[in-house]
């Protein structure tokens, strides 16, 4: 077990210097990790400072499914012969038979997080409770650990992200009001009380149908789900939008003018942040039942559209001020005792970059990559700094998606090697206009 609160693996074996070294081990560069797994001539090591992996602990739900094709592991679609494929783990787990009677319509996310644990823990490259201190260059690059100091050619960077709230939460945390990250921690802690759920995408919709879902001695006493978009909406996932996650379009995406690319991610989030159509389906159900069924007209409230502006202590609960978006004079106030914050993720801090963070390059608020996810830089091309999913505004809403994970980790692969890929065929969809000599401008 390659974690430091089980059995240590001996450093001494490794050599000290490595042609990829990963920092941060969730699924992207466990993604890269495992495409890199016994290939000859790339010694390679990913350290991460948690004593064990972790994936959305807080928010494993019962009865939460993935929303997106079981293929999309870490592997599959860029390399399906892979021993890492989820495929894979369910042989290796002897259920693979079961797993096919079972008939699931979307993978259960506590089993695909339980996969992506069997592939950190059995890849001898991956390291748990070592952090990443600093990264230095003069060659090659010096990398700080909290146990040594070791040198590689190339450093990818998959940090991940962290939590999220609006101004109105800031410094407020802590007790009775926290992100949906600590959901499963505090959620027993909620019965018999009034609860705000803050956020209309996937985890505010699990977050609300677990509590109107619970039995009778569990149940709040009444549970508002606030969320700024004008409805729940469900994701759009149909054939033809699912043509945003595909590589071509990405490589599309990324030649785009700056303010074209901020405009598609606005219009079209709803192919990433929407809510599952099944969720949706049992929520409403849920809701027929405990109003019409049961009698529970007062159970829940819901209040789409709509913006929460202030929260303040009141009378040991919170006083959350709400604006209409179609009537901003129309204000609420919305009297709970715990607010759970559903409001997203953002990239976590690359403070370990620190020494050579003047010579990387930024658009906006994110390091400038280039087509290879490299980050621009002034240093020699054969010395990289590459970012997993931390380029959304270039690359589009699928870079933080699992869709196109395995195709990125891939990508940064042959450039490590120096070689091109096959690609899959571009997509159905024609993205751009053609040149008047091309194929569709012939007369």
């Amino acid at each position: 077990m390659n974690s430091r609160s089980g059995i240590s693996r001996s450093h001494g074996s490794r050599p000290e210097h490595y042609r990829c070294l990963g920092v941060g081990v969730g699924p992207a560069n466990l993604s890269l990790a495992s495409l890199l797994y016994g290939r000859p001539g790339v010694p390679n090591l990913f350290l991460d400072r948690k004593d064990r992996f972790g994936w959305h602990d807080g928010q494993q739900i019962p009865g939460a499914k993935l929303q997106v094709s079981l293929l999309k592991d870490l592997v599959t679609l860029s390399d399906p012969t892979n021993r890492f494929s989820f495929l894979s783990y369910l042989h290796k787990q002897g259920r693979i038979y079961h797993f096919v009677n079972a008939q699931f319509d979307s993978v259960p996310r506590q089993e695909f997080r339980n996969y992506l644990e069997w592939a950190s823990r059995i890849n001898e490259n991956v390291t748990f409770g070592e952090e990443v201190l600093g990264v230095e260059f003069q060659d090659v690059f010096t990398v700080h650990t909290s146990d040594r100091v070791v040198t590689a050619d190339n450093v990818v960077v998959g940090v991940g992200t962290q939590p999220w709230v609006p101004e109105p939460a800031r410094g407020k945390l802590g007790g009775t009001q926290f992100h949906v990250a600590d959901y499963v921690a505090k959620s027993r802690e909620l019965a018999g009380k009034r609860v705000a759920v803050v956020g209309g995408g996937q985890s505010g919709a699990e977050v609300f149908l677990d509590l109107i879902s619970r039995p009778p001695a569990e149940l709040p006493r009444r549970a508002t789900w606030i969320s700024r978009r004008r409805n729940y909406f469900p994701i759009d996932d149909s054939p033809f939008t699912n043509e945003y996650y595909m590589p071509s379009y990405s490589d599309y995406f990324f030649e785009l003018e700056r303010s074209t690319r901020i405009a598609l991610n606005a219009q079209h989030v709803l192919t990433s942040d929407g809510i599952s159509e099944s969720t949706l389906r049992e929520i409403y159900q849920r809701c027929y039942a405990r109003r019409f069924v049961d009698g529970s007209p007062d159970l829940f409230a819901l209040l789409p559209n709509r913006n929460v502006t202030d929260v303040r202590a009141d009378r040991g609960g919170w006083d959350l001020t709400v604006t209409g978006n179609d009537d901003p004079g129309l204000v609420e106030h919305v009297e709970v005792d715990h607010v759970v914050w559903a409001t997203g993720f953002r990239s976590a801090a690359t403070d370990f970059l620190a020494p050579v963070e003047h010579r990387l390059a930024r658009e906006g608020d994110e390091y400038r990559v280039d087509r290879d996810f490299a980050i621009e830089w002034d240093g020699p091309r054969n010395r990289s700094v590459f970012l997993q999913n931390g380029a959304r505004g270039q690359r589009g809403l699928a870079d933080p998606n699992l869709s196109l994970m395995a195709w990125r980790s891939q990508r940064i692969l042959d450039r490590l090697l120096g070689v091109h890929s096959n690609e899959q065929l571009d997509s159905f969809i024609g993205w751009s206009a053609k040149h008047p000599t091309g194929e569709f401008g012939r007369a």
